[in-house]
């Protein structure tokens, strides 16, 4: 499954959580969990790949500063 898709499926399924006033049923609480452990475990491949800015862009302006006295 793409990471896209499991995105998309877990909007879905957040909007169906709020239109039955804020509960889901048990095939949609599994579903729920097997999404959300499929973005977890995505999550943790780009951290481990080094995918993800780590450093915010004001912090990264001021290491450019220093970098360049």
């Amino acid at each position: 499954m793409k990471p896209s898709e499991i995105l998309i499926q877990l909007q879905e399924l957040q909007k169906e959580w709020r239109d039955n006033d804020f509960n889901l049923s048990e095939g949609q609480q599994v579903t729920h969990n097997r999404l959300l452990e499929l973005r977890r475990e995505r999550v943790t491949q780009l951290y481990k790949e080094n995918r993800v800015c780590k450093v915010s862009k004001s912090a990264m302006d001021k290491l450019k500063e220093e970098e360049d006295n």
